[in-house]
């Protein structure tokens, strides 16, 4: 494999460079003064502001986008192998990198590196453990797969040793990551397209948790099914004192424990925290949701081995709110109704939102809910209509397709069958705008209405507060 000299300013190109990792991974290059390209296949406001700082984007991915000063290429796994520019790089020879390849090589720079693990709650652990290096002052590296207000986008460039990133099981990618604070917030039931069922999906994760460092932390969430199958993967390097192995959970024998956890009138837990059986005192979150005490957890714990403070971890989290689509507030319509907008596109991750949801409501709680690939709809059918069986009205817009063309064997028209068998008031409607309509036709004073799903729902919210 081709390694990256990161001492040397060279000219880097990135095809698809609009992905939210891939723009954050340019942007890193730029900051250490390297000449940056890219393409993409549209326009959108990550490649305007890539533009505005000085790199040359491409809307169209053609031969003639590959020229002789390009010293190296990095690509994402979106990219078929028929892609023109893909085989230029190949046909010219030049040095050829997966995105997940290279943030691994990035990541190899970095003394103090923290991967963020788990099928859910990548994103809103990742922010945790930004907000608590930036609250302590150490000028970190942080690569998240969501706009945080906090860095004024996805990205940031420190001047230290410390390094924060998202480290996404989907086709394996983080097997490129040797961190040295490896986190794996959960396993669940997902990427069937790739991983073909959840022993596969638990494997994949066990083999994670074997590429951390000498010397690092394995942080691993206790509770699950998987915790031991995971520890056996690393349990010679636990016992000749190689790697550190630090479980976090609810349950007593966990070395990090939440207990007495509460919700105030916004879903903000507020727990009780044990660090090896020792009282250490009340932490409170901004973040909403029972589930992000666990996660909260998990970045008390690598901060800690990191050796951050125990006061500016805790003075981190209460500054740390959701990142952008983690049940952000949008606005209220003239009616009096609230918007949220929540990127849950898993019955995992649905059922965790709708019960924060349901909590806080003062009127009723609708749901415009537009599933995320095919091949997930169709593994989860009843997963997804007994999770959003809770709400009082769900109004379903079309698939969005992702990676994936339409076989024509599962559509939300399924999911809305489902759900009226479950006596739930649903309403398949396709479009944003119908939705949008529909909403506005039947809205009433303090319903709260949440957006969700990982595709572009969010445009019915925006649709909905421009007028």
């Amino acid at each position: 494999m081709y390694k990256v000299d990161f001492s040397k300013k060279a000219h880097a190109h990135f095809i698809g460079i609009g992905g939210i990792s891939m723009s954050g991974l340019a942007e890193i290059l730029l900051g250490e003064g390297f000449a940056v390209s890219g393409s993409d296949v549209s326009r959108s406001e990550v490649t305007k502001i890539l533009e505005e700082r000085g790199v040359k984007v491409f809307f169209s991915q053609v031969a003639s986008n590959i020229t002789d000063n390009i010293d190296f290429v990095v690509y994402t796994a979106a990219i078929h192998a028929d892609n023109e520019e893909l085989c230029e790089v190949k046909k010219r020879g030049i040095p050829l990198l997966t995105r997940a390849e290279f943030l691994g090589q990035l990541m190899d720079n970095y003394k103090y590196s923290v991967a963020v693990a788990g099928t859910h709650g990548k994103t809103t652990t990742t922010s945790m453990m930004a907000h608590i290096m930036l609250n302590a002052g150490v000028d970190p590296t942080i690569s998240i797969g969501g706009m945080l207000e906090a860095i004024g986008g996805n990205i940031k460039v420190g001047s230290s040793d410390y390094f924060v990133t998202e480290a996404c099981e989907y086709t394996n990618s983080y097997f490129e990551f040797h961190a040295f604070a490896s986190i794996i917030l959960n396993v669940d039931n997902d990427h069937l397209d790739f991983f073909g069922n959840i022993d596969n999906v638990a494997k994949s994760f066990a083999t994670f948790a074997t590429k951390t460092v000498n010397g690092g932390a394995l942080i691993v969430n206790g509770d699950m099914k998987y915790a031991g199958l995971i520890k056996e993967a690393v349990q010679d390097r636990i016992d000749n004192g190689t790697i550190n192995y630090i479980t976090f959970g609810l349950g007593e024998n966990n070395n990090y424990r939440a207990s007495e956890i509460r919700l105030n009138e916004f879903g903000q837990p507020t727990y009780k925290l044990t660090i090896d059986g020792e009282d250490k005192g009340q932490i409170n979150l901004s973040v909403t949701g029972e589930h992000n005490a666990l996660n909260s957890l998990a970045a008390i714990a690598a901060a800690l081995y990191v050796g951050i403070d125990m006061d500016s971890i805790g003075q981190g989290l209460r500054l740390c709110h959701s990142a952008d689509r983690r049940f952000q507030y949008k606005g209220m319509t003239s009616k009096g109704a609230t918007v949220i907008d929540d990127y849950a596109h898993h019955p995992t991750e649905i059922s965790a939102t709708l019960k924060v949801a349901n909590a806080m409501k003062k009127g009723d709680l609708w749901v415009a809910f537009q599933p995320h690939t095919y091949t997930r709809t169709r593994a989860h059918l009843d997963e997804f209509a007994d999770a959003l069986k809770v709400a009082d009205h769900v109004l379903l817009a079309d698939i969005y397709a992702a990676r994936e063309k339409d076989d024509g064997s599962v559509s939300s028209k399924d999911l809305a069958l489902k759900l009226k068998e479950l006596g739930c008031d649903v309403h398949y409607l396709g479009s944003f705008e119908e939705i949008k309509k529909y909403f506005e036709n039947n809205q009433k004073n303090n319903d709260l209405l949440i957006t969700m799903g990982a595709g572009n729902i969010d445009t019915v919210g925006a649709l909905l507060l421009s007028e």
